[in-house]
């Protein structure tokens, strides 16, 4: 696992693969979208997103990796911008099984408890004095209410860089950093993994979503793929919170090819919830009905919002 500096200089390495002009022409709007070398035109993408929000995602997260220095700029730029903006269209609703509990009424807000609170009633009714002899009156911290509660939700997202990741996958990974980001923006991890995982967002911690979508999209497909390793990183990012539910997201096909069976490793995380590509989730699929996670699948990057929706319970 590298995490810190060896994270950052893991993701600086990679943002020196770049890709040649010539190849990205082969991407379907490419020609309206750059012109001619260093220009992005911004109202072309607009008519491209219009048209296909799909392909103009997986678009813009190729050029974001232009050999292009003026093209790649401009990409990243409207990149972290686009792709924020696409995870913010799924309603954030709150999340986790509401349960009643007791608490001191000067911490909390609720209904009297009566029961808990008799000892301090009685002993005012009858003889005017509070337990302990202290003067007349009860004070908020003797009384007890019931309070409706939600345990707070910590998130990793395990997002698959092998060397299946590119054009839409890419884009797909970044919105779902963002999105895991909105919904626990104050416990979350984010982890690229192939053959090693790269911590780019280390739990708790906090950074701008804008931040962590740029350091994803550098980290394009490159590599094997070692779920085993991935999984293991989450127990561990996910121990260092104190959430009521602590939930890995694995963004992948799932189709490991180093390290070994992962199922013993996804069978020791709390929960677990798979999201696989359209197509291609075979092997995602036997890996959950192993493990009981719960599992969909992704059409595009657009629709990650709702197939997040979709696993964690919305």
């Amino acid at each position: 696992m590298l995490e810190g500096d060896e994270a950052r200089q893991a993701v600086a390495e990679a943002g020196r693969r770049t890709t040649a002009r010539r190849h990205l022409e082969r991407r379907e709007h490419f020609q309206e979208v750059s012109p001619e070398v260093g220009v992005l035109d911004e109202s072309a993408f607009d008519d491209a997103f219009a048209d296909d929000p799909d392909e103009a995602l997986a678009l813009l997260a190729d050029l974001t990796g232009a050999t292009d220095e003026g093209l790649r700029t401009l990409a990243r730029r409207l990149a972290g911008r686009v792709l924020v903006d696409v995870a913010r269209t799924g309603e954030q609703r709150r999340r986790g099984v509401g349960r009643l509990r007791r608490d001191r009424a000067d911490r909390a807000e609720g209904d009297l408890d009566l029961d808990a609170s008799l000892d301090a009633i009685g002993a005012l009714r009858t003889t005017g004095i509070r337990p302990g002899g202290a003067r007349p009156g009860i004070d908020a911290d003797e009384l007890v209410v019931r309070t409706w509660h939600r345990p707070e939700t910590a998130l990793c997202l395990l997002v698959d860089r092998s060397g299946s990741m590119a054009g839409d996958r890419l884009a797909a990974a970044a919105v779902g950093a963002a999105s895991v980001l909105f919904r626990a923006p104050t416990d979350c991890s984010v982890v690229a993994f192939a053959e090693d995982a790269v911590v780019v967002q280390s739990q708790g911690t906090a950074r701008p979503a804008d931040e962590v979508v740029g350091d994803l999209l550098r980290l394009r497909g490159f590599g094997v793929t070692n779920l085993a390793l991935a999984l293991r990183t989450a127990r561990e990012q996910l121990g260092r919170s104190r959430a009521g539910r602590r939930i890995a997201v694995l963004l992948s096909d799932c189709r490991a090819t180093t390290g070994g069976d992962a199922t013993p490793e996804a069978a020791t995380l709390e929960e677990l919830v798979v999201v696989a590509p359209h197509g291609d989730s075979v092997d995602a699929e036997a890996l959950a009905d192993v493990v009981g996670a719960r599992w969909t699948t992704l059409d595009g990057p657009s629709s990650v919002p709702a197939a997040f929706a979709r696993v964690l319970g919305d």
